[in-house]
């Protein structure tokens, strides 16, 4: 690796750096403040970093690695969002007690698998990539160490090792198959179309796919999802709907986008089978649900099947319209799960629409901003959500796939049902005079100013996206 390979990927280089220096720093004193501080500024230097790079891109590091637009752009939404996480996890982790600084480390650690994903462009960065990212969100989702959170630790690990197992020996099979294991040589092959009649690479393929279905929680491979959620402490599970699926994303468009999904008739099926499955099965499981966590984690199965027909759509409009969607999803499950984060006990979260029940006449201010959230969610106008929609309806539109766009909007009118179940509940009469043990803690101004940011963010794509639209449309430009 030269020296402008390393100026190349300097935001992987300084996210690592920052990891080791706040390993270092709180063996030798061990203060929580000072750690999240130094989290925060790792992660703004990290984003500047980024802005140095711009003028070398495209770069390609070796075989396995490139810093184009494309992995410009998921690397500056994962780092604002690891930003955001990190500051509902401060007075979150706070309020919990016990050992706080490694939790910061292991957030980097699984931000700079995150990384090295969506820049990966061969199996083995790939790989090293989602392990990075899994095994650190392992030890996320059981940091708290309660009983709940170590029994959704396990319940994220066993369906990872498996979907791991299957993303390794998939990739042994397609290298046995074809002989390379990079994206671009992989697509060229799979285009020219003899390859797909072998075998070995078309079972490598599945393999390949039943893997990443895995980390994207898609039917069939969606059933650890809602129990991981409900487990999980609130940040983790942020995280986990968000940036450890959008990272997973970006590395299924990048390979797949190069590929004509519609002119292969084996791959749309599939893709359409799946995206069906997860529209469907999310949506109406989530009606039977009383527990938010569980709802959003349903909601989310949803909403990456809706993800799924902006690839199958292909091109520059299904790559924006895929850019777009996860920003408008990101912006909104971060307030989603932000509201339960610094609303959330020392006991136990909350997570429960009954918690939520008369939320309004306690805390008007932040029940309005779940509501908006919740409405986003479900596609409502003048929200980002309904902009990110209907971008995904223009992509399916311009390729002509209109049974799932059908599909899509019949999902999208049963996902208003359990939706606006929560706005009710924030909004009626509670059923108890006591208030919830969360009013005796107070909320962070912190976490209320990234809560309201993160709202202006929300109406401003959804009244004026321009701005996002042309951002995306320059991204998908500079990658077709």
């Amino acid at each position: 690796m030269t020296t402008g390979d390393v100026f190349a990927i300097l935001p992987l280089v300084t996210i690592s750096a920052a990891i080791i220096i706040i390993m270092l720093m709180i063996t030798i004193l061990r203060i929580h403040l000072l750690t999240f501080i130094a989290t925060l500024v790792s992660l703004v230097v990290s984003i500047a970093a980024l802005y140095w790079c711009i003028s070398r891109q495209p770069y390609h590091i070796t075989d396995i690695l490139v810093m184009d637009s494309f992995a410009s752009f998921y690397i500056a939404l994962i780092f604002i969002t690891v930003m955001v996480i990190a500051i509902f996890s401060y007075g979150y982790k706070k309020q919990k007690g016990g050992i706080k600084e490694e939790y910061y480390i292991f957030l980097l650690t699984a931000a700079l698998g995150s990384t090295v994903l969506v820049t990966s462009t061969h199996f083995a960065a790939f790989f090293v990539g989602i392990e990075l990212l899994s095994l650190s969100l392992y030890i996320l989702i059981a940091y708290s160490g309660l009983r709940l959170n170590i029994e959704a630790g396990l319940k994220y690990f066993i369906p990872t090792a498996v979907s791991m197992a299957f993303l390794l020996f998939g990739t042994a099979l397609i290298y046995g198959g074809s002989g390379t294991m990079k994206f671009s040589e992989l697509a060229h092959i799979a285009q020219t179309g003899g390859i797909m009649s072998k075998p070995l690479f078309l079972t490598g393929i599945g393999l390949v796919l039943a893997g990443v279905c895995f980390k994207l929680a898609l039917v069939p491979f969606h059933f650890w999802a809602p129990d991981v959620f409900q487990g999980s402490p609130a940040p983790v599970t942020a995280f986990l709907a968000t940036i450890s699926k959008g990272a997973v994303f970006a590395v299924v468009m990048r390979y797949f986008s190069t590929i004509e999904i519609l002119n292969n008739a084996s791959l749309f099926y599939i893709f359409a089978a799946i995206a069906t499955a997860s529209m469907f099965f999310g949506n109406i499981t989530a009606l039977l649900q009383n527990n938010v966590k569980r709802i959003l984690a349903y909601s989310s199965i949803a909403h990456f099947g809706y993800l799924l027909v902006t690839l199958m759509a292909g091109g520059s409009v299904g790559i924006a319209a895929a850019c777009f969607y996860l920003v408008a999803y990101f912006i909104t499950t971060l307030i989603a799960f932000g509201v339960i984060t610094i609303l959330s006990g020392n006991e136990s979260d909350f997570d429960s629409i009954d918690d939520y029940r008369g939320l309004s006449g306690r805390h008007p201010c932040i029940s309005s901003i779940m509501a908006l959230a919740i409405l986003s969610l479900a596609g409502i106008p003048l929200t980002a959500g309904f902009i990110a929609k209907f971008y995904i309806v223009a992509a399916g539109a311009s390729a002509k796939l209109w049974i799932l766009l059908i599909i899509l909007v019949i999902n999208s009118v049963i996902g208003l049902f359990y939706y606006l179940r929560i706005v009710v509940a924030l909004f009626s009469k509670s059923n108890t005079a006591a208030l919830p043990i969360t009013s005796e803690y107070k909320i962070s101004p912190i976490s209320i100013l990234t809560l309201a940011i993160l709202t202006i963010a929300l109406i401003w794509i959804g009244v004026y996206p321009a701005v996002f639209i042309q951002i995306v449309q320059k991204v998908a430009a500079s990658f077709s």
